[in-house]
């Protein structure tokens, strides 16, 4: 009886010691050393954290400021990886540093490349003001002219706590890096979405929370490129954390239908005081 006993303790001496295991984390990128127009893969390991959140990936450029700051999903073996495109129209010269972080602890892991510049192709072919990308892909048939740069436009119902973004970018190659900040200028979040094939992006952005404590008008920024080559900025305004749109179709159709309702109320109540015969 006392030899189970044991057996059961030391049992749950390993799950306890395994479920508080100490978190550890660990980043690489695929090259050490680029070219300005190459892309890098960065690849790492998380362990001791909450998997189904995803670890936060800063690079930080030469210059110190931040190039890309995204999100990336953690895989049931504990990996994540991210690559990583040159920003517009290249990378700069000079040593990135990328720090792999995770909320449920305050453990970082860090790692470098370095860029060395190389000459920029240019297609004669297409005018320079013509907004079309220019990456040695030449295309088989006419299409259709892309307006040059970025726009943005944001959708929310009344009292929602979700902001739906959707844009497009006639840069496909760069991933784009949203920012929100605080009415008074703070930064509450930042996140990165890479364009589709025909330069579409959309990402929900949930209010609500510490952060969104503020009332007031938010700035929800668009950045492509290192030094913000393409940026764009819309503002929505928030009370008690929650959306309230004065922007938008939808916030038009919902004062549309409360009209619509008071009008409705309004003939229902004339008409039952109406005297009987």
């Amino acid at each position: 009886m006392s030899k189970a006993i044991v057996l059961v303790l030391i049992a749950i001496s390993f799950v306890s010691a395994s479920a508080f295991a100490e978190p550890s984390i660990k980043v690489e990128v695929s090259s050490e050393n680029i070219k300005s127009l190459d892309s890098v893969f960065v690849i790492g390991t998380i362990s001791g954290v909450t998997d189904y959140l995803p670890v936060k990936l800063t690079v930080m450029g030469p210059d110190g400021s931040i190039v890309y700051a995204p999100f990336v999903s953690i895989e049931d073996n504990g990996e994540f990886r991210k690559l990583l495109h040159p920003t517009i129209p290249s990378f700069k010269p000079g040593t990135y540093t990328v720090t792999a972080s995770h909320e449920d602890t305050e453990i970082t892991a860090m790692t470098k490349f370095t860029v060395t510049s190389e000459k920029i192709p240019r297609n004669p072919s297409v005018p320079q003001d013509t907004g079309t990308v220019i990456g040695g892909e030449t295309p088989s048939e006419p299409t259709a002219p892309v307006l040059s740069g970025l726009t943005i436009s944001a959708d929310a119902i009344n009292g929602s706590d979700v902001i739906k973004i959707k844009g497009n970018t006639s840069v496909r190659g760069s991933d784009i890096t949203m920012i929100v900040t605080s009415p008074t200028g703070n930064i509450i979040t930042v996140n990165q979405v890479s364009p589709g094939p025909q330069g579409d992006f959309n990402v929900d952005i949930k209010t609500g929370g510490p952060l969104w404590k503020e009332d007031g008008m938010y700035t929800i920024t668009a950045n492509q490129g290192a030094v913000s080559e393409y940026k764009k900025s819309i503002k929505v305004e928030i009370k008690d954390g929650l959306v309230i749109p004065e922007f938008g179709v939808i916030a038009s159709l919902v004062l549309v239908v409360s009209v619509f309702a008071i009008i409705v109320f309004s003939a229902k109540s004339k008409l039952s005081i109406l005297p009987r015969y």
